[in-house]
């Protein structure tokens, strides 16, 4: 995604132009479309859980917090995922002025996030904020990619699957694109899904422990999420018309 080219503000998400915008764009603005995956019963989550297990290989069963957000997006599969592999930081759709996305090597398998773009803290005494070392905020490394589907996958399926380490708590992030399937009651061309991993500072118990806090963590995580996967739509779907268009 090059967020220097020219984009209609008509059709496609205007771009955050500092913290103030990324604030009320990602973490105050209510999205169009929920995208949170709601767990009724352990039974339900179990039962996500061995889908990815399936198409992944990742038992996330070993996590405390799981949140999956999915949206449908009218684009085929192939250009969204193309999109998430040149991903830079887009201000469109990543709140970047507040997270800076930065590809080691300009590679998508290898992302670290530092805060407010700092490689560094800003005092020379500083070695963490409060006890927690949150640069760089997160680091990303792919273990597991598949950019073209197997001959077998029915519903055309590709995705990355990162470990995460640093200053945020997650252990894992998979981000997975697939072809809608409407006996599911899918009617967009292709589905996007978000799936994070982990338990807080590496301890499964203590979600439990700490409920009010967790609570608080994941509303501001699946609010952020929701804001970036509909930023994402828009923004795919604007650039399929724009091509269809111009072939015409």
């Amino acid at each position: 995604m090059n967020s220097k080219e020219q984009i209609s503000e008509k059709k496609c998400p205007s771009p955050s132009k500092g913290i103030l915008s990324n604030i009320v764009n990602f973490f105050i603005n209510k999205p169009k479309y929920d995208t949170f995956i709601k767990f009724d019963s352990s039974e339900e989550r179990y039962q996500y859980n061995k889908r990815i297990i399936q198409r992944i290989g990742i038992d996330s069963n070993q996590y405390s917090v799981l949140n999956i957000n999915k949206i449908g997006i009218d684009a085929p599969v192939n250009n969204i995922f193309n999109e998430l592999i040149l991903f830079d930081g887009n201000p469109r759709c990543w709140p970047n002025h507040i997270a800076k996305v930065d590809r080691i090597n300009n590679d998508f398998k290898n992302i670290r996030i530092l805060p407010f773009g700092w490689k560094r803290y800003p005092f020379k005494s500083m070695k963490s904020f409060f006890g927690i070392p949150l640069i760089p905020l997160f680091l990303l490394n792919a273990i597991r990619v598949k950019e073209v589907p197997d001959s077998f996958d029915f519903d055309n399926a590709r995705y990355v699957l990162y470990e995460c380490s640093g200053g945020y708590p997650i252990g894992f992030l998979a981000i997975y694109i697939r072809s809608s399937i409407p006996e599911m009651g899918e009617t967009s061309k292709s589905q996007l899904v978000f799936g994070v991993g982990f338990n807080f500072f590496g301890r499964k118990e203590w979600q439990g422990k700490r409920k009010f806090v967790s609570a608080i963590w994941e509303s501001v995580h699946n609010r952020v999420t929701a804001n970036v996967l509909n930023r994402i739509k828009r923004l795919s779907e604007w650039r399929l018309e724009n091509m269809l268009e111009n072939q015409n």
